[in-house]
């Protein structure tokens, strides 16, 4: 059994910083200066295997009211495949911050299966939302 945390001094800094700058598509190279920036100024879930080390974090930025945006979700490879994504996701959704927000999003390249459970699903106007987009701000191969 896995307990999931948003205690943020339950989250191993290092391993989220290491697995965003060197395994994600979508932070590579991303400074642990600005990761642990990040992490301060949202809500963040960490999942624990029974021995107290982290396997898994989301992190959503959120007014905790009206908007959360969902990102940096991660499950580690090797726990990959026990219900540990889904499980991190249904405490993210029931949070008592989130579960009323007006509006929840996200940004996935192959994870949708994952999250059109939770209700996920594409934008139904997408010609009203805009973006400022720097696809490569820390030096890493560039990506959609």
């Amino acid at each position: 059994m896995y307990t999931i945390s948003t205690d943020p001094a339950l989250l191993d800094i290092p391993l989220i910083h290491r697995y965003l700058a060197e395994s994600s598509y979508w932070a590579t190279n991303i400074p642990r200066e600005t990761v642990e920036r990040a992490i301060a100024n949202s809500l963040c879930f960490g999942a624990y295997a029974p021995d107290g080390a982290q396997v898994a974090f989301a992190r959503v930025i959120t007014d905790r009211a009206t908007f959360a945006w969902l990102c940096d979700v991660f499950v580690l490879p090797e726990q990959q495949g026990q219900g540990i994504g889904k499980q991190l996701m249904q405490q993210v959704w029931s949070h008592p911050d989130l579960c009323n927000v007006r509006r929840q999003m996200l940004a996935t390249l192959d994870a949708h299966g994952l999250y059109e459970q939770f209700g996920f699903q594409p934008l139904a106007n997408p010609e009203r939302y805009m973006e400022v987009r720097r696809p490569n701000p820390y030096g890493a191969p560039t990506a959609n």
